[in-house]
């Protein structure tokens, strides 16, 4: 149980009974089990480990990660109570292997009309799974299968940054909602539409018998990746340059490639690798 007591009331503990009153046993109750932990090494982490233990739809919340794991294991951890660490525990019967790609992008589309609805700040997402405000990156997402199957089950993770400062943020590249002056830094308020966000897609998607069209036409909507010049680092150590023009119906990036001998321009489909947004060529 968390201790009532804090040093910094600009960052409150959450509060684990009202978060269950309001996603758990509530009139618009979608989550089985929702838990908060002071601390943890990583929320990921647990819920992967204790998969046979959890029900469908089970969140797990931490108010510091010492251990926090984004996408290629980078580590990344910042001041206690200073950002959101949500890690989901999702199962989706009969869906097709091949369409678990979009799960960290499904969940983008929530995390960003979640911001943009409630903190008020104009979040657009960058391929595959970070958010940025105004070019910089305030949340990433990382997904995880924890047990396949006819029912596969998921671990998705996020991170969000929202009282962080300027000097605890870990690269000048990044950002938090407080330093975007959102119009909402509740951490509360937060997750409750995050999570009911999370249930929403999800619900959606399976009304759909998983499939992608709708999907990816949200995501394209919300994309700030799409248009812009770009530098792929491809797995071994390639780069790749130009220009985002679409995100296929598999979730790749798709980019027309710059300085082609042919004379044409070339198109290459990416699903794995880091993107960086780039200055237009004068």
């Amino acid at each position: 149980m968390l201790c009532r007591m804090w040093t910094n009331l600009d960052r409150p503990p959450l509060d684990v009974r009202a978060l269950r009153r309001a996603l758990v046993d509530g009139p618009q109750a979608s989550w089985s089990r929702v838990d908060v932990v002071a601390e943890t090494g990583s929320t990921n982490a647990d819920l992967v480990a204790g998969v046979a233990n959890f029900a469908d739809r089970t969140a797990l919340i931490a108010e510091h990660q010492d251990s926090g794991r984004g996408r290629h294991s980078r580590s990344f951890s910042g001041a206690p109570r200073s950002q959101i660490l949500l890690s989901m525990l999702l199962k989706f019967p009969g869906i097709d292997p091949a369409v678990l790609g979009w799960l960290p992008l499904m969940t983008g589309i929530a995390l960003v009309d979640t911001l943009r609805t409630v903190a008020e700040v104009d979040a657009r997402l960058k391929w595959p799974n970070d958010v940025l405000i105004g070019g910089k990156k305030v949340s990433g997402i990382l997904a995880e299968v924890a047990a396949h199957g006819p029912s596969p089950t998921v671990v998705i993770g996020l991170g969000v940054n929202v009282s962080m400062t300027a000097e605890e943020l870990p690269v000048a590249t990044a950002t938090s909602l407080a330093l975007e002056n959102a119009a909402v830094l509740d951490r509360d308020t937060l997750v409750r539409a995050i999570l009911r966000g999370v249930a929403a897609e999800v619900d959606s998607w399976r009304d759909s018998n998983w499939g992608i069209d709708a999907l990816a036409h949200r995501y394209r909507e919300r994309c700030g990746t799409i248009g812009q010049r770009v530098r792929v680092d491809l797995p071994g150590g390639e780069e790749k340059f130009g220009t985002a023009v679409d995100v296929d119906e598999h979730g790749r990036i798709v980019i027309e490639m710059e300085n082609v001998d042919s004379g044409r321009p070339a198109v290459l489909a990416v699903a794995a690798g880091d993107v960086t947004h780039l200055r237009p060529v004068s």
